[in-house]
């Protein structure tokens, strides 16, 4: 080798790239031409003045364009502290490490979802497992639910598609929401945002397993039991097999180009499920294309607002530290903004199942279930208020609820002073709540939601039963049974436990599928053990039957 003796500027050379990759002009013009201007290039910020620069100036000059015509910048991996990663610091992480504990896809998504490559990111190992469990994991989950049923249902994807038409309103909304997601992150993908197409996934998989799975567990044991008494067909069961299936297969095209080895492996589990081609890989399946007609914004729309009603309600139920298995009687639900009473009626069934309440009543405002009240924030306002501070305080403690109410709709009001008007958002101003009788209250994104946290004796009983059943599965659980597997249960408990029991015996022998459900002063059985019911006291027997009777008879 020489060494070339005069030199401009060594960036020059990797500015010449485009050309020199196809050794252009002398040869290869074709294919110069078809892959110039590139779609994209990806470094670090601090190639700015050096590639990026240089690529255009040459590009420039020689043909009169850009080089690119989009541009990912990558920032800088931090340590948990937010500090750059160096070794005489000792925070730095070996990335080989890493993707051998928790693989390549889980690291990819983990930076892609957590920030923009072009911001800098905080990384913590943490975070890793987390998104393995919390959305990988999940996908997985849905897979094995599904495939178990189908094994032992004998479903392929084969049989005649049913229309989305023909399904259930919980159907037509998942699909819905897989069109639109597919939608939104073919855009995000096209626009280089992978952060915005990574979390619309994300979205999405926690739609699909935390609520329309879910939901629809009873179809997919409908031939198996009658659930709460009530016969699902064949035709709904059919249904929720396909519906899953189509959201798991465009779940996987969708996210293959961040997670290309865990897209490719649900693809190829699905084909199997599907009865078709197991080998065939999802990096050659069409990106899915949104179905316009299987859009329902409103449908959408009215369903993101009954799971956000519930997830407030669950709040509530937390917060007073009341088990969702135990009924409650009654909700109440504030109307106005995004909550309007006829669009929330279409919806009743499904909140009041999810948080297990008997009944939504409706109110104009939330004044007889919390009285509020409104106090200044001094360290916000009074750097900005100076001498009128005291003037806007004592206007803001004078709130009433219309105010307060009408104030944090809009954001922000105007407080009349000596020295003229002043302007005060929601963020300078601390709302203080307190909840009246026997309500508990809870107010976010303009939804405001109050639960009667009263338990009379006949809800206490419905909870009992919903306990027991809940502890008979469990037993199922340890003791390894089928799915399919009827059992007999004998049972001893204290009074108020066994007489919850016997009330709502044909509730627990449909949803244990226990043929009999009989006393026994020392219960016997093949798995048996003793549980605490708050205080109430519970000892069970299960029995792996043959008995063709049908759960829910005697």
């Amino acid at each position: 080798m020489r060494r070339v003796p005069d030199v401009l500027d060594v960036w020059f050379d990797s500015g010449a790239m485009p050309f020199a990759q196809w050794h252009y002009p002398f040869e290869n013009k074709d294919a110069f031409e078809r892959n110039f201007p590139a779609d994209f290039i990806c470094e670090g910020v601090d190639q700015t003045r050096g590639w990026f620069y240089t690529l255009h100036a040459i590009a420039t000059l020689v043909q009169d364009s850009v080089a690119f015509r989009n541009v990912v910048v990558n920032g800088l991996i931090l340590d948990e502290k937010g500090e750059k990663m160096s070794k005489s610091r000792a925070n730095t992480v070996d990335p080989f490490d890493v993707v051998s504990r928790y693989g390549a896809d889980v690291v990819r998504w983990y930076l892609m979802h957590n920030s923009p490559p072009w911001d800098s990111m905080k990384f913590a190992e943490r975070g890793l497992a987390e998104t393995r469990s919390r959305f990988f994991g999940t996908i997985e989950n849905v897979y094995r639910f599904m495939a178990s049923y189908a094994n032992i249902d004998g479903f392929t994807y084969a049989e005649d598609r049913l229309p989305p038409a023909a399904r259930s309103e919980l159907d037509q909304w998942i699909l819905s929401r897989l069109n639109s997601t597919a939608q939104a992150v073919d855009a995000a993908f096209d626009g280089y945002d992978s952060t915005r197409a990574a979390r619309a996934v994300e979205q999405f998989v926690d739609e699909l397993s935390n609520w329309y799975v879910r939901r629809s567990r009873p179809r997919f044991w409908a031939a198996k039991k009658a659930v709460g008494g009530q016969s699902v067909s064949a035709e709904s069961k059919l249904a929720a097999y396909q519906t899953t299936y189509e959201c798991l297969a465009g779940l996987a095209v969708m996210m293959s180009p961040i997670a290309p080895f865990f897209g490719d492996w649900l693809h190829r589990r699905l084909h199997e499920v599907g009865g078709r081609d197991a080998s065939a890989s999802v990096h050659y399946a069409n990106f899915p294309s949104c179905d316009e007609t299987v859009v329902q914004p409103e449908l959408e729309r009215r369903m993101a607002l009954a799971r956000h009603i519930v997830q407030l309600v669950l709040l509530l139920r937390n917060r007073s530290q009341i088990n969702v298995r135990q009924p409650l009687g009654r909700i109440l639900l504030v109307t106005g903004g995004r909550v309007d009473r006829a669009t929330v009626e279409q919806v009743r069934e499904i909140i009041l199942d999810e948080v297990n309440v008997r009944a939504i009543e409706y109110v104009d405002d939330s004044s007889g279930v919390v009285r509020r009240s409104a106090k200044a924030d001094f360290k916000k306002l009074g750097p900005r208020l100076g001498k009128q501070m005291k003037a806007v305080a004592a206007a803001i403690a004078a709130f009433d609820d219309a105010t307060i109410r009408a104030f944090i709709d809009n954001g922000t009001t105007e407080i009349d002073t000596p020295a003229g008007p002043v302007s005060v958002t929601t963020d300078e101003v601390e709302i203080l709540s307190e909840e009246i009788g026997d309500w508990s209250v809870a107010h976010e994104d303009g939804v405001t939601v109050a639960l009667d946290v009263h338990i009379d004796d006949a809800l206490r009983a419905a909870g009992y039963a919903r306990e027991a059943v809940n502890r008979i599965q469990s037993l199922r659980k340890s003791a390894d049974l089928e799915l399919t597997d009827r059992i007999v249960v004998e049972y001893q408990a204290s009074p108020a436990l066994a007489a919850a029991i016997e009330a709502n015996a044909d509730f627990i022998r449909s949803e244990t599928l226990a043929v009999t459900l009989s006393v026994g002063a020392e219960p016997a059985g093949d798995h048996r053990e003793q549980f605490s019911v708050g205080e109430e006291r519970l000892a069970l027997a299960i029995s792996r039957t043959t008995a063709t009777g049908s759960a829910g008879t005697a």
